[in-house]
């Protein structure tokens, strides 16, 4: 672990009534590191995406659970969303997602904008699929101007009160 990281974890069923309980610490741990509105709102629909892939493909239908890795640190919030069931290939829909640019509305298929939605919302994805699925999102915070004027808990603040 880096230095100045602080990382709360969370464990929840992969099943769709437990998606507020992500979006509601994603809020709560970026609003105390200073993040505006939009951008706390642009990490909920891309955390949102990302479990929402597990629920709906990951364990086909069997139970299994979503773990979830809030890592903060001094100038990045990243949110990684890790299941156990089955992988798929990244790469492909990455490139099928990218080949959506000249088609016509009718002609794009249903689904696999999520990964194209991520990548719009968040400074940085990566993805891996050994051992299950493991998505990896951030937020850089972007210091001066505009900076929130509230008090903001960083890691190094947190480790100063312990």
């Amino acid at each position: 672990m880096k230095e100045h990281e602080t990382i709360v974890q969370l464990s929840i069923p992969a099943d769709s009534q437990f998606l507020d309980i992500v979006r509601l610490t994603l809020y709560g741990l970026a609003a105390k590191m200073g993040f505006s509105y939009e951008e706390i709102e642009d990490m909920k629909v891309a955390v949102s995406e990302a479990c929402n892939n597990v629920v709906l493909h990951a364990y086909n239908g069997r139970s299994g659970d979503i773990h979830l890795r809030f890592k903060m640190s001094a100038d990045a919030l990243s949110i990684v969303i890790k299941d156990e069931g089955k992988g798929f290939d990244y790469k492909r829909a990455i490139k099928q997602t990218a080949s959506l640019s000249g088609k016509p509305l009718q002609d794009v298929k249903v689904g696999g904008l999520g990964l194209f939605l991520m990548e719009a919302l968040m400074d940085d994805v990566r993805v891996t699929t050994k051992g299950g699925t493991e998505v990896r999102l951030t937020k850089f915070r972007l210091h001066g101007e505009g900076e929130h004027a509230h008090d903001c808990i960083s890691p190094s603040s947190v480790q100063e009160q312990a």
